[in-house]
C-alpha cells in the first residue's frame, strides 16, 4: 500500500513540474516579447557608420544660427536681409528645376525664406501638397528630420506683408498660413505655394502673402500639378525638394 501511494506521489509530482515548466517557458516568451532588443555592444559597431553620423552632427551645428522667437524675429529678418542681398533661388525636383524671384518689398518674407534655404531646412522635403489646377504646397514631410529642423529653427510666424499689393497672379510664390487663432494672417515661416491655376487666385489676395513668383519652369509645376494624389492631395509618390542660392 505505501508503494503504491510513493508512486502516486511522484507520477503527481512529474505532472506538476511539467507544468510548472510549461508555464516558465511561456512567461519567458511574453517578457522577451516586451523587453527592448538588447543594444549591439559598441565595439562591433562599423567605424565608418559612426564617423558618417559624427560629420552629420557636425555639419548640423554649423548650419544652425540661433533659435528663433516671435518677440526677436523683426530685427533678425531685416539684418538677415540686409547681410543677404539674393533673391533668386531654385528649387530643384525630379521633374526639373524651378526657379523662383523673391520680391524685394516684403522683406520679413525674402529674408526668411533665404534663411530657411541657407539653413536646408528644405532639403528632403516635398512638395506634400498638390490641388489639381490650383497650386502646388511644398515644405513639409512625413520625415521626422523636418520636425528636428523646425525644433532647431524655431517656433514663430512671420508678420503679413499685404502692403507689396502683390496678386496671386499664375506662378505666384506666397506664404503658407496657420488658420486657427490667426487673426492676423500671419505666415508660416516653412510652408510655401506656387500658383498653377491660368487665371489665378484673386481669392487668396489679401489673405496669404505673395512674396515671390515663378521667372523659369512653370512647365515643372505644371507637370507636378497632374500627378495623382490621395484624398488628402497627397502625392502618391514623394516628390522631394531641394534648394540652393543663385547670385
Amino acid at each position: 500500500m505505501r508503494s503504491k501511494f510513493f508512486l502516486i506521489l511522484l507520477v503527481t509530482t512529474a505532472v506538476l513540474a511539467s507544468c510548472e515548466d510549461k508555464q516558465s517557458s511561456t512567461q519567458n516568451e511574453v517578457e522577451s516579447m516586451l523587453e527592448e532588443p538588447v543594444q549591439p555592444d559598441s565595439a562591433s559597431v562599423d567605424n565608418t557608420i559612426v564617423e558618417e553620423v559624427v560629420e552629420a552632427e557636425e555639419e548640423q551645428e554649423e548650419r544652425e544660427g540661433p533659435l528663433l522667437v516671435q518677440e526677436e524675429l523683426i530685427p533678425f529678418l531685416l539684418e538677415y536681409g540686409k547681410n543677404h542681398d539674393e533673391n533668386r533661388v531654385r528649387i530643384k525636383t525630379r521633374f526639373g528645376n524651378i526657379d523662383v524671384e523673391l520680391f524685394r518689398d516684403t522683406p520679413l518674407h525674402r529674408a526668411n525664406f533665404l534663411y530657411m534655404v541657407n539653413q536646408d531646412y528644405y532639403d528632403g522635403t516635398f512638395f506634400h501638397r498638390v490641388a489639381d489646377g490650383f497650386v502646388i504646397q511644398g515644405g513639409n514631410s512625413d520625415n521626422p528630420d523636418t520636425n528636428q529642423k523646425r525644433h532647431h529653427i524655431g517656433d514663430f510666424l512671420i508678420p503679413s506683408e499685404f502692403d507689396a499689393g502683390h496678386p496671386h497672379v499664375r506662378g505666384a510664390l506666397a506664404a503658407a498660413k496657420y488658420a486657427e487663432q490667426n487673426i492676423s494672417k500671419a505666415s508660416s515661416p516653412y510652408e510655401f505655394y506656387i500658383v498653377q491655376d491660368p487665371d489665378g487666385a484673386p481669392h487668396l489676395n489679401n489673405d496669404h502673402t505673395v512674396f515671390g513668383r515663378v521667372i523659369s519652369g512653370m512647365d515643372v509645376v505644371d507637370k507636378i500639378n497632374k500627378v495623382p494624389t490621395d484624398q488628402s492631395e497627397w502625392p502618391l509618390t514623394n516628390i522631394h525638394i531641394e534648394m540652393e542660392v543663385l547670385d
